[in-house]
């Protein structure tokens, strides 16, 4: 998703005007704030998959280790 959003990042936020109007500037303006704020957005959400898939990680391997502890006690 981050190569994704990458290679989304320059065609959304460099919005050319459709006229050389007022009205065109500041729409082209509107639509490249929001995709960079979509950017910045999306940088945090793959920060935070990143580390919840780390936690998943662990979170496993606490419970391997757990069970194999109690697969020894219990024989």
């Amino acid at each position: 998703m981050t190569a994704q959003n990458a290679t989304a990042a320059g065609p959304t936020t460099e919005v050319v005007p459709a006229a050389a109007d007022e009205v065109s500037a500041l729409t082209a303006a509107q639509f490249a704030a929001h995709a960079g704020i979509y950017q910045a957005i999306s940088t945090q959400a793959a920060d935070v998959q990143q580390l919840f898939a780390a936690t998943l990680r662990a979170s496993a391997g606490s419970y391997a280790a757990t069970e194999a502890a109690n697969a020894v006690a219990a024989s």
